[in-house]
């Protein structure tokens, strides 16, 4: 299941997202905001990224107006690798090279079209899980968990 987060500046590119949801056909849940009234997206990101983190939830989208401060607040929470994208491309290295499970995009950044494709690339591209890029991700985690020794 995908988790869809979003702030006030996110809601029409949350819409444009959860039809290609369903066009995939991949279950999700919406925890964004359905308001244009001003919102504020630290609580937006850190409970997807906790949805994410805990295992309810496989993977996560989050949208703000830059994907800047989504993303800077779910790689708080233990166990995300958050990525901002605005291209295809990194999109598809971020899934294959470093295991990212949670993308985010700025609404005021990239157009609904491009949003669309970066987020299908990166739904539809798994990790590698060769034995180089698997043993960055375990430094990337302990780094996180305060045991990295290099």
């Amino acid at each position: 299941m995908i988790v869809i987060a979003n702030d006030h500046a996110g809601l029409e590119l949350k819409r444009e997202l959860t039809g290609l949801f369903e066009e995939l056909r991949l279950p999700y849940k919406n925890i964004g905001t359905d308001s244009p009234e001003s919102t504020d997206y630290p609580r937006w990101g850190y409970r997807a990224a906790k949805l994410v983190a805990s295992g309810e939830c496989d993977r996560g989208i989050l949208i703000c107006g830059t994907g800047v401060g989504m993303s800077l607040t779910a790689n708080k929470v233990k166990g995300i690798r958050c990525v901002v994208c605005s291209d295809c491309f990194t999109a598809k290295l971020s899934r294959e090279h470093n295991d990212a499970n949670m993308l985010a995009l700025g609404a005021r950044v990239v157009a609904p079209g491009l949003a669309a494709m970066i987020a299908r690339v990166w739904l539809e591209t798994p990790f590698s899980g060769g034995e180089r890029h698997s043993g960055r991700v375990g430094m990337i985690t302990a780094v996180e968990q305060g045991r990295a020794d290099f």
